[in-house]
């Protein structure tokens, strides 16, 4: 591969305040979850004061109370899904190489996501319709936790894709994964839920075994 086709290849270096934006995240949906528990309806600065958290950030993160309320009800099915992708997994999967360790798991990983967005549809389209074409800079609107859930997928063939490589593979998957592309190919496509999970899986597979095929030749 030549310079520069690797300068065109690249991935933008991860964000080093993530960590930080992403316990800042966490801390404003925890505390909505703690206040819809106890029977409130917590606005953008109720979650924001019990939080201790400054109200102009709380609203860079949520500036509707109606998307912090869906995220926190998203945030609350976490616990149900990482339960449910670990039971998905075959006990034949520690078995396996890195690369059909990658391949159980990634399949598994869009079983799950694919069955979330069909229980959670309606909530899930008010997301992408409260989300789409807000200007946030380099701060993700959404689908922080299909990042989460698709990094450890594939995380087996970190080593050997490398960091460029597993990178650009991680943001190829979350394009094609998940409730984006579910909806896309039934409102365009006409295609039934089972339809469309077998092309979601045909592409993230097709998707890791070119990745895979391209580190093997460089």
């Amino acid at each position: 591969m030549s310079p520069k086709s690797r300068r065109q290849d690249a991935v933008a270096p991860a964000d080093p305040r993530s960590g930080q934006k992403r316990r800042t995240r966490m801390a404003l949906l925890a505390s909505a979850a703690r206040l819809i528990a106890a029977g409130q309806t917590p606005s953008v600065v109720d979650v924001a004061d019990a939080a201790d958290i400054s109200r102009r950030t709380a609203y860079r993160y949520f500036p509707t109370q109606d998307q912090l309320l869906i995220e926190a009800s998203l945030e609350a099915l976490r616990p149900e899904v990482e339960a449910a992708m670990a039971a998905a997994l075959p006990a034949a999967a520690g078995t396996l190489d890195d690369v059909g360790q990658a391949e159980l798991q990634l399949a598994a990983t869009v079983r799950v996501m694919h069955r979330l967005a069909l229980e959670h549809t309606a909530l899930l389209r008010t997301m992408i319709r409260l989300t789409t074409g807000r200007k946030t800079g380099t701060r993700p609107v959404r689908g922080y936790r299909r990042v989460e859930w698709l990094t450890s997928a594939v995380a087996p063939v970190r080593a050997r894709l490398g960091e460029r490589r597993f990178i650009r593979l991680v943001s190829a998957l979350v394009s094609c994964v998940g409730m984006d592309s579910l909806f896309l190919l039934q409102d365009t496509q006409g295609l039934t839920p089972a339809a469309a999970e077998r092309v979601t899986l045909w592409t993230a597979r097709a998707l890791l075994a070119a990745s895979l095929a391209e580190a093997e030749t460089a």
